[in-house]
């Protein structure tokens, strides 16, 4: 089934008002990408892309305004199909008459803006991406450490809700319990939220579900955030081998992106909540260039250099 959105959707959502058609709001928008049709309106028509929403500025009203009424028309007939989800005009250009019959005609609402044409086409396309994306569901709970996006994973009653709450109690925050929706907005970013069944909600093995939002407050979750690193917690058997200097890099393919993982081992005693708390912190020294591990082999060099000496 195709996914879409409404465009009574869109012009909630963002700063856009409909000027003419509000009865067609449900008109289905199944691409991410906007039209600006500048070479349409030349009479180009090759390769036009009607299923999109059709964005139109000042540089293309400047030329529709220097053509007579009947050119106009043409044009019209040209940019509208019945396919086409909107039209969108920007910077509070008033509509042009010879617009709006043609639409009604074919059902498409005209919507207005007042922002500059350049932020409207980010807007639109940030928020269709967001919405129209392929999405993955993925079984763990997705928790904001220290700013930085950590997905739990690990075998069912490993502990991953009871981290994410005493995280939460820490003062982090909960995004998502048990399960993870998860989408690409481009070639290096992963976005996860919650279902919005799963929304707020928190299972505790032997207490149940809590409402985190209702006995935290709001300062305890968060919609969505970027996927920053998996860690994986694994039950200590004594049969799995660590790479205990953390020199060894792994990492999990999600769609096209790979996300850096962690393994790490789970045993009665250990504090789950802190060492997630630490891995996520040195990720983020990984990533600003400072490595530990390197750190410490820097000085096991010098060690034996001096003993070498001596």
């Amino acid at each position: 089934m195709e996914t879409s959105v409404t465009v009574k959707e869109l012009v909630t959502t963002l700063d856009i008002e409909i000027l003419h058609g509000a009865e067609f709001e449900k008109r289905p928008i199944v691409s991410s990408e906007v039209s600006r049709p500048g070479l349409v309106l030349t009479g180009y028509k090759d390769f036009y892309p009607h299923e999109r929403i059709q964005l139109i500025g000042r540089t293309e009203i400047s030329y529709i305004n220097s053509k007579t009424a009947e050119e106009r028309i043409e044009i019209f007939k040209m940019l509208c199909h019945k396919d086409t989800p909107a039209i969108v005009i920007s910077r509070g250009i008033e509509v042009p008459a010879e617009l709006i019959p043609l639409t009604e005609v074919l059902g498409i609402p005209i919507l207005g803006s007042r922002s500059k044409t350049s932020r409207v086409l980010a807007n639109i396309t940030n928020f269709l991406e967001g919405k129209l994306a392929e999405r993955l569901s993925k079984h763990g709970v997705f928790v904001e450490v220290f700013g930085m996006g950590v997905l739990l994973v690990g075998s069912s009653g490993v502990g991953k809700s009871e981290t994410a709450l005493e995280l939460i109690q820490r003062g982090h925050r909960l995004i998502s319990d048990d399960r993870v929706d998860l989408y690409m907005i481009d070639e290096l970013t992963l976005i996860g939220e919650a279902p919005e069944i799963l929304q707020n909600l928190l299972e505790i093995r032997g207490l149940g579900i809590i409402d985190v939002m209702s006995l935290y407050g709001v300062a305890a979750i968060r919609r969505s955030k970027k996927l920053e690193v998996i860690i994986d917690l694994v039950i200590d058997d004594g049969t799995v081998e660590y790479d205990r200097l953390g020199s060894k890099k792994e990492f999990e393919q999600v769609f096209e992106v790979q996300v850096p993982k962690i393994r790490i081992p789970v045993k009665t005693g250990r504090n789950l909540a802190a060492i997630v708390e630490s891995a996520a912190m040195n990720f983020r020294a990984n990533s600003m260039g400072y490595n530990a591990t390197d750190a410490f082999n820097k000085k096991l060099d010098r060690l034996i250099m001096q003993n070498r000496e001596e």
